[in-house]
């Protein structure tokens, strides 16, 4: 198992997906938060009235817009990372020599999973650490007790995040397609907004993270947060049991 794990790990560090999306997740996602914030010091009225809560020049204005843009850019940055990790296999031909590994195909997908969360873990605690540099580069001050919340938050939704994106490894191994999976992806996204603006609240499972985070934690439950988990988990198992039924004649 441990080997199957190195051998994902190096996959995915020495790929130029991996490497993409880790830089479009972090770089991108400050480069926006960046861009937002000179927007906002124009003083144009109609930017201001539809950023709403991060129309503030402050941590709290800042926190508010890194959740919105990891809410839907990192779902799809995710998604396509996950994708990728499942869906190269076949796009590449690669999937015919896993067979012959003494490591059972389902372990694989468990050591994909594995490395995909390790991923993530990663890069949201890197992508947190950069909006904590950025705010203090605004002026914004040394953090007090509800910025560094705030900061924690958005920690947990960016992992949350990737962890809903977990529909997209099953699908890619069910279509055999990375197309398939990129779609999915997409789809979940577009759920995640109709489902938030339908009045779904917390009970949406995809859209649940991104609420807590930019309520400060007010407007979700635990137990809410608890079915996100549950659906990722959910896939996860899917997504495994999939992978150990593969078969070669299609």
């Amino acid at each position: 198992m441990n080997a199957a794990i190195h051998v994902e790990a190096l996959k995915l560090t020495r790929s130029r997906v991996g490497v993409i999306a880790s830089l479009a997740l972090i770089a991108g996602t400050l480069a926006v938060l960046g861009g937002i914030t000179v927007a906002l010091r124009s003083g144009n009225p109609d930017l201001i009235a539809k950023a709403g809560r991060a129309a503030s020049l402050d941590w709290p204005g800042l926190l508010s817009s890194a959740a919105q843009v990891t809410a839907v850019g990192g779902l799809l940055g995710c998604g396509v990372v996950l994708t990728w990790i499942f869906g190269r296999e076949f796009a590449d031909g690669t999937i015919t020599g896993l067979f012959a590994l003494p490591v059972g195909r389902g372990r694989i997908a468990l050591a994909k999973l594995t490395v995909y969360a390790a991923w993530v873990i990663a890069v949201n605690l890197i992508l947190a650490l950069g909006v904590l540099i950025l705010g203090i580069l605004l002026g914004y001050g040394i953090p007090n007790a509800h910025a560094w919340a705030g900061l924690g938050r958005q920690c947990v939704l960016g992992v949350l995040t990737g962890a809903i994106a977990a529909p997209t490894g099953w699908i890619a191994t069910s279509a055999r397609s990375l197309l398939a999976g990129v779609g999915c992806g997409i789809g979940l996204v577009v759920v995640a907004q109709v489902g938030a603006l339908a009045g779904a609240g917390g009970w949406m499972p995809l859209a649940a993270p991104a609420l807590w985070a930019m309520s400060n934690g007010t407007t979700v439950t635990v137990l809410q947060l608890a079915l996100t988990l549950a659906l990722a988990l959910t896939f996860a198992a899917l997504t495994c049991a999939s992978w150990a039924r593969l078969q070669l004649d299609r």
